[in-house]
């Protein structure tokens, strides 16, 4: 094991919260406009899957996105996810705000993004992680590159990742859903 894999290795022991991006993360970034306007979008179960298992587990899932979809909070509420903030035009002042008001320290931190909105949050956590299809400007930025791409379950790579070194992933509670 090199040394920079032991050090990302160690540093997802301490790994208590994940901030995520919508759109490219959580999704492939494609929107497709319904009759009435609404732009849906479509997620990867076993994203869903992971971010479920995650907050049973005890993890913070928030989630920070421009995006203002009305039913984004429907899908979050039912994996559990209380801690969404849409419509978010300064991600890094959402999240310093949410930090400080929960009392979050950097090295309990890690955010997966995948544009350009998404950097500067990226510099101020743990571990910076983005889908292997984002921008290259958020890739030269990031930790970890996912082999996967956004909306394809790049999520739960990254989720699985945390909960194995911590010993959490496979256990009689990931059993049901």
């Amino acid at each position: 094991m090199t040394k920079s894999l032991k050090n990302y290795k160690q540093k997802l022991l301490k790994i208590s919260t994940i901030f995520l991006d919508i759109d490219g993360v959580l999704t492939d970034g494609s929107v497709i406009i319904a009759s009435d306007g609404e732009q849906l979008r479509n997620m990867h179960v076993k994203d869903g899957y992971a971010l479920q298992l995650a907050v049973k587990k005890g993890y913070r899932i928030v989630i920070i996105s421009g995006g203002r979809s009305s039913l984004m909070p429907k899908r979050f509420e039912y994996l559990g996810i209380t801690d969404v903030f849409l419509g978010v035009d300064n991600k890094i002042n959402c999240f310093r705000k949410f930090m400080e008001e929960n009392n979050i320290t950097q090295e309990q931190t890690l955010y997966m993004g995948d544009d350009i909105p998404d950097i500067e949050v990226m510099k101020n956590v743990a571990i910076a992680c983005c889908p292997a299809d984002a921008a290259e400007e958020v890739k030269s930025v990031a930790h970890y590159i996912s082999h996967l791409p956004g909306g394809k379950a790049c999520v739960r790579d990254i989720i699985e990742q945390i909960m194995k070194v911590q010993g959490k992933w496979f256990d009689q509670d990931a059993i049901c859903w």
